[in-house]
């Protein structure tokens, strides 16, 4: 669509010519793997590696596939995708949380977290043709060890074994993020089924009904924790949900718009710094903010949700008076201001790194760019890419 189009014109070229080919030629490890950051000189940080890292890695290069890069995509996602399989792969098909670089294992704790970017790997590649029929065993595998295992009596999954608390609805997010990608690969059973009941857990009893927002931190019953914990709300955490519960309509026939609606206006109206812009990193029950910090990748997330909510505003601006089609035009301002949020991020002296942490006084940390935001990045890029050129 026009009204985001130059905003597209730079994504498509920042992550074409600068990022994607940065992070395969300096952030791969010959030896196996991904690095977890590239310092903002240029070079690869050595340290021990996380799950989560390598897992995201390998969805970065299968979509940076889906979105037309010409460069070595498959052989990138392949590289990491061998490096997760070999190195992380318990013997009980659960996958342990942290590596050295040769890939000796460092912790071999097996968390909910961790277990939904593994399976969310194996989503990505095997939609992408890697691993053959061997990630779709691995899947099963990891999902029937959750299901015997971590199975919490209420609803979803406990966080470990042995039981740690508080329990946590990230670990959700992203394990309906991983079904939802089994989903989209075709194969439902039985991704769909432990989606529904994650939608469920959500709408039903970590949202708080009074103000729409998701909580972080509950007791073992899916109460909200009765200390100070349990109020807290992280703003990038309300943009996530509501886009993945935006998804629920489309990927399981279950309408929660008014529930992804309500987050993402709990997380704008409170969670928006007016002097950076930004979104804060947490706030209380009631709104009110109790770490200003401003993570990148909570911009990212505020993007990518601005830019459904604006594509479904010009789906329905069709055939409408002018004066529609003006109202129309308010959530691609929204996405526009988000983007410029964004972009600030990523103005480095070397192009295809980013800065993490924004201050309160509009500074920014100096410190490596983590690959964990690349996934953050692509998959707000992606959307960004898709709503300006549809097909």
């Amino acid at each position: 669509m026009a009204l985001l189009e130059a905003e597209a014109r730079w994504a498509r070229e920042w992550l074409f010519d600068a990022a994607l080919p940065l992070w395969w030629r300096v952030g791969s490890d010959p030896e196996g793997g991904f690095h977890e950051k590239i310092a903002l000189s240029g070079e690869a940080v050595p340290a021990p590696r996380r799950l989560r890292v390598q897992a995201r890695q390998v969805y970065v290069y299968v979509e940076a596939g889906r979105l037309g890069w010409p460069g070595p995509w498959r052989e990138a996602a392949a590289h990491g995708l061998d490096f997760l399989l070999t190195c992380y792969r318990r013997p009980d098909g659960l996958f342990r949380m942290l590596v050295a670089a040769d890939g000796t294992p460092l912790d071999d704790r097996a968390d909910l977290y961790d277990q939904a970017f593994a399976l969310f790997a194996l989503a990505q590649a095997h939609r992408a043709g890697l691993g053959g029929g061997d990630l779709v065993g691995a899947a099963h595998a990891l999902m029937d060890r959750l299901m015997s295992d971590l199975r919490h009596p209420l609803a979803g999954f406990e966080e470990a074994l042995p039981r740690t608390l508080p329990l946590r609805s990230n670990p959700h997010m992203h394990m309906l993020e991983a079904n939802f990608a089994w989903i989209a690969a075709g194969i439902a059973d039985p991704f769909a089924d432990v989606a529904r009941e994650i939608v469920d857990l959500a709408a039903n009893r970590l949202i708080d009904p009074a103000t729409g927002a998701i909580g972080e931190y509950f007791d073992g019953d899916w109460r909200f924790s009765a200390d100070t914990e349990g109020g807290v709300r992280e703003p990038g955490h309300q943009f996530e949900w509501a886009y993945l519960l935006d998804l629920a309509g489309p990927l399981l026939g279950a309408d929660h718009r008014q529930e992804s609606q309500r987050l993402y206006a709990f997380g704008t109206r409170h969670g928006i710094d007016p002097a950076r812009g930004a979104a804060v990193f947490a706030l209380d029950a009631a709104g009110r903010v109790i770490d200003p910090r401003a993570r990148l990748w909570a911009q990212t997330e505020r993007l990518r949700t601005a830019l459904v909510f604006a594509r479904a505003a010009g789906d329905d601006s069709a055939g409408v008076d002018a004066a529609g089609i003006e109202a129309a035009r308010a959530p691609f301002a929204a996405a526009r201001e988000a983007f410029a949020v964004t972009r600030r991020y990523l103005d480095t002296d070397v192009a295809g790194l980013w800065r993490d942490q924004l201050l309160p006084d509009g500074s920014f940390v100096e410190e490596a760019a983590p690959a964990s935001s690349f996934y953050h990045i692509v998959s707000a890029f992606a959307v960004l890419l898709r709503v300006a050129t549809p097909d």
